[in-house]
């Protein structure tokens, strides 16, 4: 990501600046006496809500990360819980994944961590600095809530990280059949670093590279990330949400099977007008994405699958199965369906609306598949 001068500028600027955030949220030890070396004593951290009501926030409240890899219902899944009146996770920061990558740089990086060592940049300060960085960004950047959720994907690949520097902390990872993930990264053109957007094969070696990482990050930090197939979370969302909530310990609300009632309302679901996922979640829970990439696969990339990405076996999807059964649907949610399908102008007339004319343009895309290279090419 960094290169050069300018880049190594760069990170010892931000690398200054996370050791000041540090100091400044070092805790007086109890009972410290006046002989004791003196040390920063942090501001009280607090916001507002438009009530008046002041929430504090601190480390070791019980904050809530959404990751798997995008496209894998993400976006849904913070919609739901932004629906509950408890709870806001908000769009999507952007920053903190570059963060604890930018953190991981530094650590793996032999002479650089020698170099923060003996400048007094240790593990506590570093961990310390990063964390408070997190922290502001999470309960900061959207409106105060009695619990603050965070969804950025690709921040569950730092789970252990997360764990241990916010030790009050719960994960729900997204799992989607990656032929599907991959089917609409492509078709949507969403753009991740290392994923050839012209090739379904390297996408779905990445894809089983990127589950990979994500699946052990939550395996080892058991029983605090809950897997959520994204499938299932869609058959039968009364059924999945409750077990989140439970997993959550979060008090039971209807609102979340509505969360397209409270799109852009105050204290409700914000959505962005360049996020590619905001025409779907406008909606109702429905059926709609589960089998679109039946058909647009091409066949030499359907015939390798299993070779291709065995985490699609591990995970429960069947790599031979075209179109796969993922189950029954709940009565509400096929009616959902039959009704988005009779009012489809309906809802393009919203998504438009809604959204930047590109990303709407681009939404329309995978609709109509005009734009998926063809069955049987590479």
């Amino acid at each position: 990501m960094m290169g050069g001068r300018g880049g190594r500028r760069l990170g010892l600027y931000v690398l200054v600046t996370l050791a000041l955030v540090a100091l400044s949220y070092r805790l007086l030890p109890t009972g410290m006496s006046l002989s004791c070396p003196p040390v920063m004593v942090p501001k009280q951290q607090y916001t507002v809500g438009a009530d008046r009501a002041v929430y504090r926030y601190d480390r070791d409240m019980p904050l809530i990360f959404i990751g798997g890899v995008p496209r894998s219902g993400t976006t849904l899944m913070r919609a739901m819980l932004d629906a509950h009146p408890e709870v806001r996770c908000g769009q999507e920061t952007r920053v903190i994944p570059r963060m604890l990558q930018l953190r991981q740089h530094w650590v793996k990086a032999k002479k650089e961590s020698v170099r923060l060592e003996e400048a007094g940049v240790n593990k506590e300060v570093l961990d310390a600095a990063v964390a408070a960085f997190c922290l502001e960004v999470i309960a900061r950047h959207g409106d105060p809530s009695p619990r603050l959720c965070n969804k950025d994907p690709l921040t569950l690949k730092s789970a252990t990280y997360l764990a241990e520097i916010f030790p009050s902390s719960k994960f729900v990872f997204m799992v989607r059949d990656g032929r599907a993930t991959v089917h609409s990264i492509i078709s949507r053109k969403v753009t991740i670093t290392g994923f050839d957007l012209t090739s379904y094969r390297q996408c779905m070696e990445k894809w089983n590279s990127a589950i990979q990482t994500m699946y052990a990050q939550c395996q080892a930090v058991s029983p605090r990330c809950l897997m959520v197939p994204y499938e299932q979370l869609v058959l039968k969302p009364k059924q999945w949400m409750e077990k989140i909530l439970h997993f959550l310990d979060i008090p039971w609300n209807a609102s979340v099977l509505h969360h397209e009632e409270f799109i852009n309302k105050p204290g409700g679901v914000s959505l962005s007008k360049v996020e590619r996922s905001s025409d779907q979640v406008i909606k109702p829970v429905n059926l709609e994405a589960l089998t679109k990439w039946v058909g647009q696969i091409p066949d030499d990339v359907v015939r390798d699958m299993a070779e291709l990405a065995p985490m699609l076996q591990v995970l429960g999807y069947d790599p031979h199965a075209n179109p796969p059964s993922y189950g029954e649907a709940d009565a509400v949610v096929a009616d959902n369906t039959r009704q988005i399908k009779k009012n489809q102008r309906h809802w393009e007339e919203r998504a438009r609306d809604l959204l930047s004319p590109q990303v709407f343009q681009d939404s329309n895309v995978e609709e109509s598949g005009s734009e998926v290279p063809p069955v049987g090419t590479r």
